[in-house]
């Protein structure tokens, strides 16, 4: 596969606000908690919010309301990391989460230079990627670009190669390439991931301006992605198992593992396997055995249904 190019198109007018983004994360993780998640009584139909109050949530914390306040209201430029640490408690944020606001409320401003850098792919991990010969393998960027793959990889999701640089995307694939609604069985649970780990990307890049006009499209052509945008749902890594519908051998459960690299927190190197003597193993290991045939049948083809 050739190197990953940067996408040539012109980049977006603006950057995602940060100050608005911590606004709005704190908000919806606190309207998702009630009071009896945490031991505080409810008062039923007197409750003019949805979730925690922010007195609720600032008590809980053991900072004021009017700290907690100001930081709910974008401003987190001098909050500490001890008081970062107990509003994640008391919101009852997930690692990613916790990451993700702290992103929000102490950007690094040393990232912004980070965002436009073209990303590259050592060529030691393209050997990898080549010797683990019957398991679909990947690496992906920022942005859900996917950077580079294995044979299995394109046998499997499509032979991205046949795609233009820009597209090779996991947000655009699923969102803009209607084949991707059939591969996967669970498409929302797909479609959710892809956008929690993009989030999760935006949280540490908000001046990215690839970042942002994709961002931009997709909220212009995908209602689905509105939505789910509009969550404000982190996550590092996918979960659950991931069952496909594959144009010559039906279905297939993997089970997706991913790995930071060492030398680059931004690249992640993704692996779907299947159990050991499962009928989602003999496929794989037929994919395997029909190589380039197998690449061509997942290129672009509707996956067949099975009974």
């Amino acid at each position: 596969m050739d190197e990953y190019p940067e996408p040539v198109h012109e980049p977006a007018a603006g950057a995602l606000d940060p100050r608005a983004e911590l606004s709005e994360f704190l908000r919806t993780r606190r309207a998702r908690l009630k009071p009896e998640d945490v031991g505080l009584p409810d008062f039923g139909r007197y409750r003019r919010v949805p979730g925690l109050r922010r007195e609720e949530l600032a008590q809980l914390a053991g900072v004021s309301m009017a700290y907690y306040t100001r930081l709910e209201q974008g401003n987190g430029q001098h909050v500490s990391a001890d008081v970062l640490d107990a509003i994640a408690r008391a919101l009852r944020l997930s690692d990613a989460e916790h990451a993700h606001l702290t992103h929000l409320a102490k950007p690094k401003q040393q990232k912004k230079k980070l965002a436009g850098r073209a990303q590259q792919v050592r060529g030691p991990l393209r050997t990898l990627l080549d010797t683990m010969d019957g398991v679909p393998a990947l690496l992906v960027g920022r942005r859900s670009d996917i950077l580079a793959w294995n044979r299995m990889a394109a046998a499997v999701f499509g032979d991205w190669a046949e795609l233009p640089a820009h597209e090779r995307n996991w947000a655009r694939l699923v969102f803009l390439h209607p084949e991707y609604r059939d591969l996967f069985v669970d498409w929302e649970h797909k479609a959710n991931n892809v956008v929690a780990q993009l989030r999760m990307d935006a949280g540490s890049h908000p001046d990215d301006p690839r970042l942002s006009a994709l961002v931009g499209e997709l909220s212009l052509k995908s209602e689905e992605f509105r939505r789910l945008w509009a969550t404000r749902d982190v996550k590092d890594k996918c979960d659950g198992i991931q069952r496909l519908h594959h144009p010559l051998v039906g279905e297939l459960d993997l089970h997706p593992e991913s790995f930071h690299l060492a030398d680059d927190h931004e690249q992640t190197l993704a692996t779907y396997h299947a159990e050991p003597g499962s009928p989602s193993a003999e496929a794989l290991r037929l994919l395997a055995s029909w190589g380039t045939d197998a690449t061509r049948a997942g290129a672009g083809m509707p996956p067949a249904r099975t009974a």
